[in-house]
């Protein structure tokens, strides 16, 4: 018997932002799921418009799994999580012994099918640069969609966000940016 897809069902009782007050709660089940797709256009707008040559669908399955330690862990806030530069080693540390753990809970016979999903590998490194711009661009929007509920408690983050996605200096995060971000500040009515 496996426990994986057990520990992985728990995705939607970890919740994101603990430190801040939120009109809407997110889990990291709709994080990941949020910044899959993100990722997976970023890899087609890459590829399509800007002569890339990377895997959208390896992209996407990547981003799926890029929080699946915090059933495990939790979800340490970022402030926190880069307070210093030893807490961050320390928590990249218990990251990665949590994946460990993940890993382990798949039978045998699956494990190698896995382990390049948990551990990053060389290969992937264009493919995580793109997840982690979209990890980037899925907390920008949520700012914006706490914002535009009325909670002002996001404000800042916001502000520190938009210049993370930024400093990507992406063509393709920039495409992105130009495309979609304004219409995740619409109301639905105006989304018609």
């Amino acid at each position: 018997m496996s426990h994986f897809f057990a520990y992985l069902s728990r995705m939607r009782f970890i919740q994101r932002w603990g430190l801040m007050h939120n009109v809407h709660a997110e889990n990291i089940q709709e994080h990941s799921l949020q910044v899959s797709m993100i990722a997976h256009a970023l890899a087609i707008i890459k590829n399509r418009l800007f002569g890339g040559r990377v895997n959208p669908e390896r992209v996407a399955v990547l981003a799926l799994y890029h929080d699946a330690s915090e059933v495990i862990t939790g979800d340490l806030p970022t402030p926190i999580k880069y307070f210093s530069p030893k807490i961050k080693e320390a928590y990249k540390d218990i990251e990665r012994i949590a994946n460990e753990r993940l890993l382990k809970l798949l039978p045998p016979e699956l494990q190698n099918d896995f382990r390049d999903i948990f551990f990053q590998v060389e290969a992937d490194a264009a493919h995580w640069q793109l997840i982690k711009a979209a990890d980037k661009i899925s907390a920008y929007f949520k700012c914006l969609e706490e914002i535009k509920a009325g909670n002002q408690e996001f404000v800042q983050a916001k502000e520190m966000l938009h210049q993370s996605v930024l400093a990507f200096e992406l063509p393709e995060v920039q495409y992105f940016m130009e495309k979609f971000e304004r219409s995740v500040q619409l109301t639905l009515d105006e989304l018609e």
